[in-house]
């Protein structure tokens, strides 16, 4: 029994303790379709990303992210499709999902248009207990086993209203709970309902510079409301600087580089505000993205989302 609640415990700490559900990102504003299926083709161009997200630099177990996605809208009957990649590794798991969203969008005004979108999600678990580290008083129960690839689907569904200079969506990427290792006594951890709300506007304060606050706020029952807000400025449609804060979490600054018509990367770095700044170096996160542009292979507007 000691040895069955320290590895809950143990496991607990490696998924609840660190204060999060899904994968979190400091430049959310970039990688909007893997919250929200119906980001997918809004562009009006096909959209190529990568990130790379190193949480906690210098904590043992800390979790670390890669992403890759591409959308696209669809001709020209205002369909878009996205297939994006997510692995995510914390401790002793590793998780691996890939998505599929599709979008349908339509007028909502002279200026906005509305996207509905659906998102169908496979999800594979990995749990490799030589990575555990019990103390000696507790060692591990031998009939303790490794998890391969443990299989679970998921959907989601999310609403996105934009235009040229705002955005405001609201999202549920996975409808569906699902417990990991549950060993029939004791459902360790679960994958909630995470709730996402986001939006963002740009300001063009003159032909030169312009400015976008964002936020996004997510929502898990059973844990504090997280919110995300960030001011981002743009010079002469090329160089991007900014910084964010996540509410009582952590302080970050941004920065991107519109290298050509189609190619933007960008950078962030987190420093924690609260204690656990004292056992990490920070947060590290870079991205890519490469668009094949409508409109003669150029796009007139650079937009920040």
């Amino acid at each position: 029994m000691r040895t069955k609640i320290f590895l809950i415990l143990l496991l607990f700490t490696a998924f609840t303790g660190f204060g999060q559900q899904d994968a979190q990102y400091t430049q959310y504003m970039y990688n909007t379709i893997n919250i929200n299926p119906a980001y997918a083709g809004s562009r009006g161009a096909m959209s190529i990303f990568a990130m790379h997200r190193t949480q906690w630099v210098g904590l043992d177990g800390a979790p670390v992210t890669n992403v890759a996605s591409i959308n696209t809208p669809l001709n020209d009957n205002n369909l878009g499709l996205g297939v994006s990649f997510v692995s995510d590794k914390i401790g002793p798991t590793n998780e691996t999902t890939i998505s599929t969203d599709f979008s349908y969008t339509i007028p909502a005004s002279e200026n906005y248009k509305l996207s509905f979108g659906i998102k169908a999600t496979a999800n594979l678990f990995n749990l490799d207990i030589s990575k555990l580290n019990p103390v000696d008083s507790y060692p591990l129960d031998p009939s303790m086993q490794n998890i391969d690839n443990q299989f679970s689907p998921n959907f989601g569904a999310g609403l996105y209203l934009h235009s040229d200079k705002a955005y405001i969506g609201f999202s549920i990427p996975n409808f569906i709970e699902t417990n990991r290792y549950d060993d029939n006594e004791t459902a360790i951890f679960r994958e909630k309902i995470n709730y996402y709300l986001i939006g963002g506007y740009v300001f063009d304060i003159n032909s030169t510079l312009k400015f976008k606050p964002a936020f996004l706020s997510k929502m898990v029952v059973g844990a504090p409301l997280q919110v995300d807000v960030s001011g981002n400025f743009m010079f002469n449609e090329k160089f991007v600087l900014g910084i964010a804060y996540r509410w009582s979490a952590a302080l970050s600054a941004v920065v991107g580089f519109q290298v050509s018509d189609g190619m933007y990367i960008g950078y962030g770095y987190d420093r924690e505000t609260t204690r656990l700044n004292n056992y990490n170096s920070g947060s590290h996160e870079i991205f890519l993205r490469y668009e094949i542009f409508k409109n003669n292979g150029k796009i007139i507007t650079p937009r920040f989302f």
